[in-house]
């Protein structure tokens, strides 16, 4: 069974940092390009940042500079670091896989996600 499992989620004040993890399970994360998704309440859910199958990485502008993204290959895993946390930051973070070859935004690229993780950012 394929999985993809977020940890790593919490309520942070602002300024905080938080470092996310995403878990393959039954799928062998370094064949695949992993991107992470957001969706705050009440919005769509948006592209944060990417890093394929040879570590190129790729981050929206809103976190360009806060957030690094990065994978463990021996611990099948892909991670988010996010820095200087903003409230607009608060959102559901998701991961997911691609057997494509470049970073993509385009959710519909991804036929694997992850069920989420929530970081809250408030005082």
């Amino acid at each position: 069974q394929v999985q993809l499992v977020e940890s790593g989620g919490a309520r942070v004040q602002p300024g905080g940092s938080l470092r996310l993890s995403c878990k393959g399970s039954g799928l062998t994360l370094e064949y695949y390009a992993i991107g992470w998704f957001r969706q705050a309440l009440g919005k769509s859910r948006e592209f944060v940042a990417a890093i394929t199958q040879n570590e190129q990485t790729f981050c929206m502008d809103s976190v360009k500079g806060r957030a690094t993204i990065s994978r463990d290959n021996e611990k099948n895993r892909v991670f988010l670091q996010i820095n200087n946390l903003k409230p607009g930051d608060t959102a559901s973070y998701f991961c997911a896989a691609s057997g494509l070859f470049y970073t993509t935004t385009a959710e519909n690229d991804y036929p694997y996600w992850g069920q989420g993780t929530q970081v809250s950012v408030y005082s």
